[in-house]
C-alpha cells in the first residue's frame, strides 16, 4: 500500500467553533493508481488533498506513506517528503511569471539541492515528457492555460516523486485543454504513476480508474 489513511480526522477551530471538515476517514491508495477524489463543495475533498499531500496532518488517526505514519513527523520531515516524494498540480498553475517554462519546472530540484546542469536536464526530459519541448523558453504568459498546466504538470513529476496529487486541475480550462491534461494524466497512469486528482465534476472523475466519493466529510462510496 503506498499511501494509507486510518481513521483521520480533521478538526478545525473558528473561534469558539468546531468544524470538523473530516470524520473517521480510512482508504487505501495502491501503487500505480488513478483515483478521484469527488464530492460537493465543502465536503472535504481539499482537505483530504491537504493530508495526503503532507500540506495538513490528521487531528486524529494516522497517515502512511509506504509504511511510515508522516503526520506524527516534525515539519521539517515533512517539508523534505513533499519535495522529494509527491508532486502537486493544483487548479491556478503557480508559475513564476518572469520564469520560462523550464526555470518553473527545474525550481523543485534546484529547492532539493540538485546541482543546475543535471536540473535544467531532468527539467528538459520532464517537459519532453508532456510534449512541451518546443515551449522550454516561452513566458507562462506566452503560452495558452492548457500548455501553463502542462508546465505545471512537468514541474510536479521532475523530481519523480511516489505519488502524483492534482486538486481540480481542469477547473481553469475550456472542455478542449481539459481533454488534453485528462489524456496526459492517463498516459502518466499508464506508464505506472500513482495519480489522486480532486474534482466536483463528474466528467473529470469518470477518467479516473477509481472514484472515491465523500459528502459531509465522510467517504460514502
Amino acid at each position: 500500500m503506498l499511501a494509507q489513511l486510518v481513521d483521520v480526522t480533521r478538526v478545525f477551530e473558528k473561534g469558539d467553533q468546531r468544524v470538523t471538515a473530516l470524520e473517521d476517514i480510512s482508504l487505501g491508495i495502491e501503487r500505480g493508481e488513478f483515483v478521484s477524489l469527488t464530492g460537493p463543495s465543502g465536503c472535504g475533498k481539499s482537505t483530504l488533498m491537504n493530508i495526503l499531500g503532507c500540506l495538513d496532518v490528521p487531528t486524529a488517526g494516522r497517515y502512511l506513506l509506504e509504511g511510515d505514519d508522516v503526520a506524527a513527523l516534525p515539519a521539517r520531515a515533512l517539508c523534505r517528503i513533499r519535495n522529494r516524494r509527491l508532486g502537486f498540480v493544483f487548479q491556478a498553475f503557480h508559475l513564476l511569471p518572469r520564469s520560462t517554462a523550464l526555470d518553473n519546472v527545474m525550481l523543485p530540484l534546484l529547492y532539493s539541492g540538485r546541482g543546475a546542469r543535471e536540473s535544467r536536464e531532468s527539467a528538459t526530459a520532464a517537459l519532453r515528457t508532456v510534449g512541451l519541448q518546443d515551449r522550454m523558453t516561452h513566458l507562462p504568459s506566452e503560452m495558452s492555460g492548457g500548455e501553463q498546466q502542462r508546465v505545471a504538470v512537468a514541474r510536479a513529476l521532475v523530481n519523480q516523486p511516489d505519488l502524483l496529487l492534482a486538486d481540480e486541475p481542469t477547473g481553469n480550462l475550456d472542455r478542449a485543454a481539459s481533454e488534453q491534461v485528462l489524456e496526459l494524466l492517463q498516459q502518466l497512469h499508464a506508464q505506472g504513476r500513482t495519480i489522486v486528482v480532486v474534482t466536483h465534476d463528474e466528467w473529470v472523475s469518470d477518467h479516473a480508474q477509481r472514484r472515491v466519493r465523500l459528502a459531509e466529510g465522510r467517504v460514502v462510496s
